[in-house]
C-alpha cells in the first residue's frame, strides 16, 4: 500500500465521483475560489472523464465518447484538479480522515464529498447474469451492447418501460434488432405520465415496430446449452424467444461507501443528508447527487437537482448561504423519436384540481394540464408535442394569462395564445437544470451586454444542461434586446446581414444569377470575396433555383456554380443512408401506378439487390444504392417513364390521395385526379423547405390533408384548400384558407400561396412554422393570396408559370449529360472502386446496413484507398 499523498499546506478536498454531478461540482468550486485556496483530489470509477449521460443514447447517432466527455483538460489543469481515472474509493476512515483507492493509494482529506450515483437494478430472477444480459448505464455498457448486437443478436428485450428503457429499446432497434419492451405497470413511462398519455406513447411506439408488453413482469431469462440468452419466461405465462436482454427496471443509490465507514442512510437507501448536503453523522462529509438522501427525504435521480446539490455543498464548502430543500422534477425528452414531457403536479394530487386535456390517437397527441380551483397552473404531460414545454413549465404555480384550453389546442385548431416571453414572471425559472430565472437571463444582457445565445449561455449557463430551454431562451434574448432599442442581427448568417426574404426580393429585382454575384454585391463587407458557408450557400442556391425561369437562370441543380451550393442529398440526387448508400424515389404522382411500371420498379430493385419499403407518401422507395449506382437506376426508371421524385430536395415531395369519387362510394369529388394534377403542376419547386400535399375526396379525410402544408378536401360544391398543417416532429391542423372552389379557382390560390410562401419565409422554415410567425398570421395571408390586398397576386402567378413552363426532370438531365455522370463515384481518382464501407446483410427476404461498418471508427486504414477523396 502507498503511503499516504501529503497534502501540503492547503487543505485538500477529495471528491469520489466524476459523474455529471461531480463535474459540476468541481466548476462550482472553481467559481467560487476554492480550487485556489484548496487541494483538489477526484477518484474516479469510470476509465473516462465526466461525460453527458442524459445524451447517452446519442451515441448511437453518430456522437463519439469525445463528443459527449464534458471534462476539458484545459479546466483541470488551470484549476490544478488531480483526477485519478480508473481508480475509485474502496475504504473512508473517517477518524482518519483518509479514503483508500482500488490502486492502494491513500488520499487524506479535510472535507469529503460523495458524488458515487447509482447502479442499475437488475430484477433478481433466475439466468440474469447469462450471456446477453447487460444494463444501460455507461459507455462501456453501451459498447458491449453493440458489440453483442453486431455478432450474436437478431431480437432484444428492454426490461423496463421508464425514460432510460425506452432510451435503450431505441438503441437496439436502431442497431437493427426487432425489440420488445416489458414494463411490469399497467403503463409505459408510469413516473412521468398518466394512463391517456401511456396510451398516446404506446401507440406511437408501437407504430415504429416496437412490441410492448405492459402489466407483466420478467419471471426468468431461459438460456442455450452455451449459456447465452435464447428468450424469457414473462409472468403473464407467455415467452418470448430473444437473443439479448437489456436490464432498465430503475436505479438504486450507490451509497455501500457510506455504509461501510458507519454513515447513515435512508430506508430505501441513499445518503441522508441535511440542507447543506452534509452526511447527518459528519459535518466533513458531504453526499450529492443519486447517491444521496437530501434533506426532504428524496433521493433525486434527475442531472438539474443533482446539480443543485453540487453547487449548494460547494457553498456550503465557502461557508456562503445555500440549501438544497428539495427540486422540480419536471423533465423533458425525446425517446424514441417522440416527445414526452411533464411539469410540477403532473398527476393531480392536489385537491379540487381539474384537468384539461387534448388527446388525437390517430396523430400520438396527448396533452394535459393540471389546473387549480383558482386557475393557477399545478403542471401537466405533454407526448407527441412538447414544444410549449419551456412556457408552460415557467409558468406553473402562477394563472396563464389565457385560457387553458388555449394552451392544449394545437396551433389552427384555437385562438392564438399569445405566450410570449412577456408573459413570464422575472422569477420563473427557464433553464431548471442550473436553476436560471428569466430575470438572471435578462440581467445577462442588461447589465452584462450579452448579445446572442452563445454569450448568454456562457455568462449564465442556461441552455448547456439537457437544452430544452433553448428554445425560450432565445426568444427572451431576442425580445430583451428590442426592448432596449438594440437592433438585432437578423441576417441570413455571417455571410449576410438580410434575411432570406431580403434576398429573394434583391435575386428576383436584379435578376441576380450566381450565388458569388450576389455574395460579393450584398454580402457583408468581411464576406465578400470569399466562399460563403454552408448555412447561405444552400439557401441561395434555393431562391435561385425558384426563380431560374424568371431571372434567367438555370433550373438544373447540378449546372455550374449551383452544383456547388447543394446540400448532400442534392449533390447526387438521392438521399444519403446511415451507411453511405442512397435511397432513390420515383415519383408516383397521386399515388396511381400501372402494373406495368411497378414491375419496373421490381426488376429494378431485384437486379441492383435493392432494399424496397412502401413509403407514407403513397412511393416506393429503394434503399441500398451505391453512388455509382445511381445514374444506371434512374436510366432505367427514365426510359419507363418515371420522373424524380425529389425526396432528396427542399422541394415538393408529394401529394397524397384516396381514391374518391371513382371508387368509393362516400367521395364526392376525384381526388386522385386533382392529386396528379397538382404534383404535376408543382413538382421541382424549390422552396425553403419540403412541402408535401393531400388530396380527399371526401369529408372523411382518408388523405389525411389538414396534416399537410396545403391540403385540399372535396365538398359537394367543389374544393376546400387548407394551408399551413405539419404531421412532423410539430404537429399542426392546417387552416381553412378559402372553400367551394372550383378547380381553376383551387389552382390559382395554391399558386399564389406556394409563391407567397417561397418569397417571404426563414430559411429552413415549414409553412406551418411560417404561418405563424408571419406578422398577421391567417387573415394576412389570406387577404393576399385570395384578395390580392398587396396587388402582387399577378406577379406571383406569372412566378408560378413560369416554373410549370421550365420544369425539367433532374434525373433525365443527368443521364444524357456525361460530363454530370462523372461526379458519381466514390472516389475521384479511382472511379470503378466502390466504398468498401457501403456493405448489407440479408434480413426478412432483403437487405440491410452491414452494422459493424457503419461506425468510420472501426474501418482500418487498409480498407480505404490511400489519398482518395470521396465524394
Amino acid at each position: 500500500m502507498s503511503t499516504t499523498t501529503p497534502a501540503g499546506d492547503r487543505p485538500t478536498i477529495v471528491l469520489v465521483g466524476h459523474g455529471m454531478v461531480g463535474q459540476r461540482f468541481l466548476e462550482a468550486l472553481a467559481e467560487r475560489g476554492l480550487t485556489a485556496t484548496h487541494r483538489v483530489v477526484v477518484l474516479c470509477e469510470e476509465p473516462r472523464p465526466a461525460y453527458d449521460r442524459v445524451q447517452l443514447t446519442s451515441y448511437f447517432s453518430g456522437r463519439t465518447p469525445d463528443d459527449l466527455s464534458l471534462t476539458d483538460e484545459e479546466f483541470l489543469t488551470a484549476h490544478g484538479i488531480e483526477l485519478r481515472l480508473g481508480d475509485p474509493a474502496e475504504t473512508i476512515d473517517r477518524e482518519a480522515r483518509e479514503v483508500t483507492a482500488r490502486s492502494g493509494r491513500v488520499v487524506g482529506y479535510d472535507v469529503l464529498v460523495l458524488a458515487t450515483g447509482s447502479y442499475p437494478f437488475v430484477p433478481p430472477v433466475p439466468g440474469r447474469d447469462a450471456a446477453g444480459c447487460f444494463v444501460y448505464r455507461t459507455i462501456e455498457d453501451l459498447l458491449a451492447i453493440e458489440e453483442y448486437a453486431r455478432t450474436r443478436a437478431v431480437t432484444g428485450a428492454v426490461v423496463g418501460g421508464g425514460l432510460l428503457g425506452l432510451e435503450a429499446a431505441g438503441a437496439l432497434n436502431g442497431l437493427g434488432l426487432a425489440t420488445h419492451i416489458v414494463e411490469f405497470a399497467p403503463r409505459l413511462m408510469p413516473v412521468q405520465v398518466d394512463d391517456g398519455g401511456g396510451a398516446a406513447l404506446l401507440r406511437t411506439i408501437e407504430g415504429m415496430g416496437l412490441t410492448v408488453h405492459t402489466g407483466t413482469g420478467t419471471q426468468e431469462i431461459v438460456t442455450g446449452t452455451d449459456g447465452a440468452v435464447t428468450g424469457m419466461k414473462l409472468s403473464d405465462g407467455s415467452e418470448l424467444a430473444l437473443d439479448m436482454v437489456v436490464f432498465s427496471a430503475g436505479v438504486r443509490p450507490r451509497d455501500q461507501l457510506a455504509r461501510d465507514c458507519g454513515l447513515p442512510v435512508g430506508e430505501r437507501g441513499g445518503i441522508t443528508v441535511d440542507e447543506r448536503c452534509r452526511t447527518l453523522a459528519d459535518p466533513r462529509v458531504f453526499a450529492i447527487g443519486e447517491c444521496a438522501q437530501a434533506a426532504d427525504g428524496r433521493v433525486y435521480g434527475l442531472v438539474a437537482p443533482g446539480y443543485e446539490q453540487a453547487e449548494t455543498a460547494a457553498a456550503a464548502i465557502a461557508r456562503d448561504e445555500a440549501s438544497f430543500t428539495g427540486a422540480d422534477l419536471s423533465t423533458k425528452l425525446k425517446l424514441l423519436g417522440v416527445d414526452v414531457a411533464s411539469f410540477g403536479d403532473a398527476h393531480g394530487t392536489t385537491g379540487d384540481c381539474l384537468d384539461v386535456v387534448y388527446s388525437d390517437s390517430r396523430a400520438g397527441l396527448y396533452k394535459k394540464l393540471v389546473i387549480g380551483a383558482d386557475g393557477t397552473l399545478l403542471g401537466g404531460i405533454l407526448v407527441g408535442d412538447a414544444e410549449a414545454y419551456g412556457t408552460l413549465r415557467a409558468l406553473t404555480g402562477s394563472v396563464p394569462p389565457v385560457s387553458p384550453e388555449s394552451l392544449v389546442l394545437p396551433a389552427g385548431a384555437a385562438p392564438g395564445a399569445a405566450l410570449g416571453p412577456s408573459a413570464l414572471p422575472d422569477d420563473a425559472i427557464i433553464c431548471s437544470c442550473h436553476n436560471v430565472s428569466k430575470g438572471t437571463i435578462r440581467g445577462a444582457v442588461t447589465e452584462h451586454a450579452c448579445t446572442t445565445v452563445p454569450e448568454v449561455k456562457k455568462c449564465t449557463k442556461a441552455g448547456t444542461g439537457c437544452g430544452s430551454c433553448v428554445k425560450v431562451l432565445g426568444q427572451l434574448v431576442t425580445a430583451e434586446l428590442e426592448a432596449a432599442g438594440v437592433e438585432v442581427d437578423k441576417g441570413l448568417c455571417g455571410c449576410f446581414d438580410r434575411t432570406r426574404e431580403e434576398l429573394y426580393e434583391i435575386v428576383l429585382a436584379l435578376r441576380v444569377t450566381s450565388y458569388q454575384d450576389l455574395l460579393d454585391r450584398y454580402g457583408r463587407e468581411g464576406a465578400r470575396g470569399g466562399d460563403g458557408c454552408e448555412v447561405c450557400k444552400p439557401a441561395v442556391g434555393s431562391i435561385i433555383a425558384s426563380l431560374a425561369p424568371t431571372i434567367g437562370a438555370s433550373g438544373y441543380v447540378l449546372e455550374g456554380e449551383q452544383a456547388a451550393l447543394q446540400d448532400t442529398n442534392d449533390h447526387f440526387l438521392a438521399n444519403l443512408q446511415k451507411n453511405g448508400s442512397y435511397s432513390v424515389v420515383p415519383r408516383i404522382p397521386g399515388g396511381e401506378i400501372a402494373p406495368e411500371k411497378l414491375i419496373v420498379i421490381g426488376e429494378i430493385a431485384r437486379d441492383f439487390g435493392l432494399y424496397t419499403k412502401i413509403t407514407g407518401g403513397q412511393r416506393i422507395d429503394m434503399f441500398g444504392a451505391r453512388v455509382e449506382q445511381l445514374p444506371l437506376i434512374w436510366a432505367r426508371l427514365v426510359d419507363a417513364g418515371f420522373e424524380s421524385g425529389h425526396a432528396y430536395g427542399k422541394s415538393l415531395r408529394t401529394v397524397k390521395s384516396c381514391v374518391g369519387q371513382t371508387w368509393c362510394r362516400y367521395g364526392v369529388q376525384d381526388s386522385v385526379r386533382m392529386a396528379i394534377d397538382l404534383e404535376l403542376r408543382y413538382r421541382g419547386l424549390r422552396s425553403p423547405h419540403k412541402l408535401k400535399s393531400a388530396v380527399s375526396g371526401c369529408q372523411r379525410e382518408c388523405a389525411e390533408a389538414r396534416s399537410k402544408d396545403f391540403g385540399v378536401i372535396a365538398t359537394a360544391g367543389g374544393w376546400n384548400l387548407y394551408v399551413g398543417g405539419n404531421g412532423g416532429a410539430t404537429p399542426r391542423h392546417a387552416d381553412l384558407l378559402a372553400q367551394d372552389l372550383s378547380d381553376a379557382e383551387l389552382v390559382r390560390l395554391i399558386d399564389r400561396f406556394l409563391m407567397f410562401y417561397i418569397r417571404t419565409a426563414d430559411r429552413l422554415e415549414r409553412t406551418s412554422a411560417w404561418l405563424e410567425r408571419i406578422p398577421g398570421g391567417l387573415d394576412h395571408v389570406r387577404d393576399v393570396v385570395v384578395h390580392d390586398s398587396l396587388g402582387i397576386c399577378a406577379e406571383l402567378e406569372s412566378l408560378m408559370a413560369a416554373h410549370v413552363a421550365h420544369y425539367r426532370d433532374e434525373w433525365a438531365e443527368t443521364v444524357n449529360d456525361p460530363e454530370k455522370l462523372a461526379r458519381f463515384v466514390s472516389f475521384v481518382n479511382a472511379p470503378d472502386t466502390p466504398d468498401p464501407v457501403v456493405a448489407f446483410v440479408p434480413e426478412r427476404d432483403q437487405i440491410k446496413p452491414d452494422l459493424p461498418l457503419l461506425s468510420i471508427g472501426m474501418r482500418s486504414a487498409e480498407d480505404v484507398l490511400e489519398g482518395s477523396a470521396q465524394r
